[in-house]
């Protein structure tokens, strides 16, 4: 029975790698403790089950007891005896946290937080697959089928998350079945008694046989093919390859392309929408309200070190009801209700709906649609906003300059204070802060002070293609250059806020634009904004808008944050979206004031990415340097090889020399030439001699004398050419006696031989030939070739005797001696 308890406890391990896709849709890792521990209390009875000698009905039953004690003990009512007994109230229980998950399925988006009834109904879910891959792996001895109950749970994240899982988790789960399948095959497999190879070899119990190799190298690259499939198959995917969620900053031209909320980048959207050079509407909205502020689309309000980023928003149905704003409206804050439709075009394909800010009431939207009141936007983890069209009551509400400076300051260890005045260390800002701050005593004249620090009397201008600036720093660079679009304005606006100490977030979405008929508001891609909103103690959020409203159609100013360039304060007529300062609605992006716009598409604050666009020319020309040089290593290699292989013009013969002798005689000394030298110079000759053959591809057989192969080429290559054909007999003499002579050939003339045979073989072959000759001769390709097969034949003989030097520690051989 100890292997059956062995596959019992690696089906419940198995069990637990394949739930590893919930932590795709889980905060924390709670549902993984919890998880464990009732899965290991399902092994434990099926064990004990088994050792009883239970059938398998019995160890069923067990299984299902052992369930539910672990969940009665991690999910306790109160009522419980002894801790983990279960009572008839903890039935009721477990029925309230069933029936209240439902609910909370629809409430939280991806990732939920450690929420009761959605732990219990994961860790439910859990142990019940694990009761049936221990029924199929272990009782019917078919661990294949146990796949399908561990693919059940890797559907739920599928089901749920807009955006592609994760592929570690997938790999893992997949690595807990792939165990599984071993451990049963492994144990198939000793009940034959001992192995063999093919070849009839025992195999040592310590050692792998060739088949289960075989079967880990199947199964690893099954794997790897089932992870890179979908990320290189575009349709396979549902979101990890979009390009607006990969977060470059630039923007793909489309708004989104759906997903989670939590992974649009909002920055990215909004800069590659408003440099296109294409115009196309993506919302028609309807309001009854004169002249409305910005419809609110997301919010960005996570600073990190490369910049802001935005949070996965959490909410609840939008059907529940949504709160009410004026039920507890602050003093000195004036709210009225007013009600929109909007309407979406398939132009804008995200999981954000956009909304006026404190919406009190939807109309024609689904539960899947949820509302954050944080950060006061609608979003889905399973729908987008194209082609929608709903209706909304929302309040607007005005501020007074003196009620923002009534409004207390908070504590600086609430949660707002926390997480909207994080900020990284920018010395240069904080210079800054503490220069314009000096003396403000409220937080509205904080704000308001850095507020109006974005002027044209300060040199800020508005320009989509924005200017490179000194520093490292990004926000350093817009501070010191003064020169950018809304992104740049709404986010230096927050980051200085907060080094001030008051919470602020960028927010993200259209302004009215200049298409406007009554109370209809066509808004484009070029329509879309950026602004900065800051919170003030027992009011809420309230919106300033630092970029300069002449540059922006459709900009809005108010009485607490008024338009800094204006020479003097216009109340705006009713109905009319103006910006103050006479500012023509009218004037479109065309228009003289923006004239600036071109295809740059500036810099993110915070990230690192260059602000304007290098010349592609230089890396396109270092390129063609790179490819001609490689181009060139063969002919280059062919003429250094030429160049060694080159020998005198004539080897001397031996030759007389008179000396003088001892008693005023005189008498003759032969002087001879060095023997090994002639040899080296007829080798080198005739290697040469072989290359150019090779290279004009004239066939060489190497089990020919080279009195044969000179006589072959006289015969059939040279037969028109009467003195390379003496040339090549020549060639082939040296070499010949080169090899097998005791003396070599002297006094013959082999280089300019050579060179006639060469320049004959050179004219009988085609001119493609000749150039391959040049360019790409075969000869050095075949030798590269060569010496790389000689290599990996090396390395692979290398590899095999540390291998088997290795195996001498196997921790298998050694525990079988």
């Amino acid at each position: 029975m100890t292997p059956h308890r062995n596959i019992g406890f690696v089906a419940a391990a198995a069990t637990l790698l394949a739930a590893a896709p919930l932590s795709a849709i889980f905060e924390r890792w709670t549902w993984l403790v919890q998880a464990a521990i009732v899965v290991s209390v399902v092994a434990g009875a099926a064990a004990l089950s088994r050792l009883g000698r239970a059938p398998l009905w019995g160890q069923l039953l067990a299984m299902l007891g052992g369930l539910t004690l672990g969940l009665t003990w991690v999910f306790p009512g109160g009522t419980e005896v002894f801790a983990f007994v279960p009572t008839p109230a903890t039935f009721v229980h477990f029925g309230d946290l069933l029936s209240s998950s439902l609910e909370d399925m629809r409430t939280y988006g991806v990732e939920v937080p450690d929420v009761d009834s959605l732990l219990f109904l994961a860790v439910l879910g859990i142990g019940g697959v694990a009761v049936v891959v221990d029924v199929l792996a272990v009782g019917l001895r078919r661990p294949a089928l146990a796949g399908l109950p561990m693919l059940a749970i890797y559907s739920v994240p599928v089901a749920v998350y807009v955006d592609s899982v994760p592929a570690t988790p997938f790999v893992v789960g997949a690595a807990g079945y792939l165990w599984l399948l071993v451990t049963d095959n492994v144990d198939r497999v000793r009940r034959f008694g001992r192995r063999f190879t093919g070849e009839g070899r025992d195999v040592d119990v310590w050692e792998a046989s060739p088949l289960a190799a075989a079967g880990r190298r199947l199964a690893a690259v099954g794997v790897a093919v089932a992870v890179a499939v979908p990320l290189a198959v575009p349709g396979m995917t549902g979101g990890l390859m979009d390009t607006l969620g990969a977060g470059n900053g630039e923007g793909n031209g489309r708004p989104g392309q759906g997903g989670n909320p939590g992974r649009v980048d909002l920055f990215a959207a909004l800069s590659g929408q408003l440099n296109q050079s294409e115009r196309f509407d993506l919302v028609k909205v309807t309001t009854n309200e004169p002249n409305p502020f910005y419809l609110r689309l997301g919010v960005v309000d996570d600073l990190r070190p490369n910049g802001f980023q935005a949070r996965v928003p959490t909410g609840r149905a939008v059907t529940r009801g949504l709160p009410d704003p004026g039920e507890r409206a602050p003093r000195g804050v004036e709210q009225q209700r007013y009600r929109a439709t909007v309407e979406v075009t398939k132009n804008l394909n995200m999981p954000l709906m956009p909304v006026y800010a404190e919406p009190v009431d939807t109309d024609g939207l689904s539960n899947y649609w949820l509302y954050d009141p944080n950060q006061q936007v609608v979003f889905s983890n399973r729908e987008n906003a194209r082609g929608k069209r709903y209706s909304f009551d929302y309040v607007r509400s005005t501020f007074s300059p003196s009620a923002l400076r009534a409004a207390p300051s908070l504590p600086s260890d609430s949660r707002i204070m926390t997480l909207q005045t994080a900020r990284p260390s920018v010395p240069a800002v904080e210079r800054l802060v503490k220069q314009l701050v000096d003396g403000k005593r409220t937080d509205y004249d904080k704000v308001r002070a850095v507020y109006d620090y974005f002027s044209a009397e300060n040199g800020f201008t508005y320009a989509l293609s924005t200017r490179n600036g000194s520093s490292g720093d990004d926000i350093t660079d817009f501070l010191a250059t003064k020169v950018g679009y809304c992104q740049q304005y709404a986010a230096a606006m927050a980051w200085l806020v907060r080094e001030a100490g008051v919470p602020a977030r960028v927010a993200v979405g259209f302004t009215n634009g200049s298409n406007v008929d009554g109370g209809t508001y066509v808004l484009t891609n070029q329509n879309l904004h950026a602004w900065t909103e800051v919170y003030f103690g027992g009011i809420g959020w309230v919106p300033f808008d630092a970029t300069p409203a002449a540059s922006i159609p459709g900009a809005v100013r108010s009485s607490w944050a008024p338009d800094t360039n204006a020479p003097e304060e216009i109340t705006p007529a009713p109905g009319s979206s103006a910006a103050p300062g006479g500012v023509d609605p009218s004037a479109g992006p065309n228009e003289p004031d923006r004239l600036d716009k071109d295809a740059d598409q500036g810099l993110t604050l915070g990230e690192s990415g260059p602000t304007r666009r290098a010349p592609l020319w230089p890396w396109w020309l270092a390129g063609a340097l790179v490819l001609l040089a490689l181009l060139a290593l063969p002919a280059l290699r062919r003429s250094a090889l030429r160049r060694r292989r080159r020998v005198r013009a004539t080897v001397p013969a031996a030759t007389a020399v008179t000396v003088p002798g001892q008693r005023g005689e005189t008498r003759e000394v032969v002087v001879g030439v060095d023997a090994e030298a002639a040899r080296a110079d007829a080798h080198a000759v005739w290697d040469e001699l072989l290359d150019t053959l090779v290279d004009f591809h004239v066939p060489v057989d190497v089990t020919e004398t080279p009195r044969s192969t000179a006589e072959r080429l006289a015969r059939e290559a040279l037969a028109g050419d009467a003195g390379a054909a003496t040339g090549v007999r020549l060639l082939g003499r040296a070499e010949e006696r080169a090899r097998y002579a005791r003396a070599p050939l002297t006094g013959a003339e082999l280089q300019p031989a050579l060179r006639t045979v060469r320049g004959a073989l050179a004219a009988g072959a085609s001119r493609r030939t000749r150039l391959l000759a040049a360019v790409l001769p075969p000869s050095v390709l075949i030798r590269w070739r060569t010496a790389l097969a000689e290599r990996s034949a090396r390395l692979v003989t290398t590899t095999g005797q540390v291998r088997q030097r290795l195996l001498r520690w196997n921790p298998r051989r050694l525990l079988a001696r």
